[in-house]
C-alpha cells in the first residue's frame, strides 16, 4: 500500500474502533513518536507490538465518531506524507465532546509504517482526556 492508502486504510479503522487493526498497518520494527509528549506520556513507541499495546485502551477513552478535516501533502519522498487531520468524538468517560487536530508525518516501506511522528497538542489535556496508552488509567 502507498502512504495515503494506508492513512484511508487507518481511519477506516480507527472508525471502526479496531485499533489491533490500526497496529497492524505498523512494520514490525516501525515506530511511533510523540514529540511533544507530556511528562509521564511515552515519547516513542518501538514496534509493532508496542504500538498495539499502546493502542489497546485507547476506544477505552475516545469514541472518535468521524474525521472532520483531512489534507495530505506529498514530500519529496514518495515514502512520506505529512497529514493534517482533525477528529470529533466523544469522551468515554464523561461523554463530552472531544476535538483535536493532528499533524502526523507518516513513513511508509514495503506496505507498512516503518515511522509515524504524531504531534498533537497536550494543552487542554485533563483526567478524562488523559491516556498514556496501554489501558493504562
Amino acid at each position: 500500500m502507498t502512504p495515503r492508502e494506508l492513512l484511508s486504510k487507518g481511519m477506516d479503522l480507527l472508525l471502526a474502533k479496531d485499533m489491533a487493526g490500526f497496529a497492524d498497518l505498523w512494520a514490525a520494527d516501525g515506530t511511533m513518536e510523540f514529540p511533544f509528549a507530556p511528562p509521564g506520556w511515552p515519547a516513542r513507541l518501538d514496534g509493532r507490538a508496542e504500538v498495539r499495546d499502546y493502542l489497546s485502551g485507547y476506544t477505552d477513552v475516545y469514541d472518535i465518531k468521524r474525521v472532520a478535516e483531512q489534507a495530505v501533502h506529498q514530500t519529496t519522498d514518495p515514502e512520506v506524507i505529512i497529514a493534517e487531520i482533525e477528529v470529533d468524538g466523544v469522551l468515554v468517560r464523561t461523554g463530552e465532546p472531544y476535538q483535536r487536530r493532528y499533524i502526523s508525518v507518516i513513513t511508509v516501506r514495503d506496505g507498512h509504517i516503518i515511522g509515524y511522528r504524531d504531534y498533537w497538542s497536550p494543552l487542554g489535556m485533563t483526567a478524562d482526556t488523559d491516556f498514556t496508552g496501554g489501558g493504562r488509567e
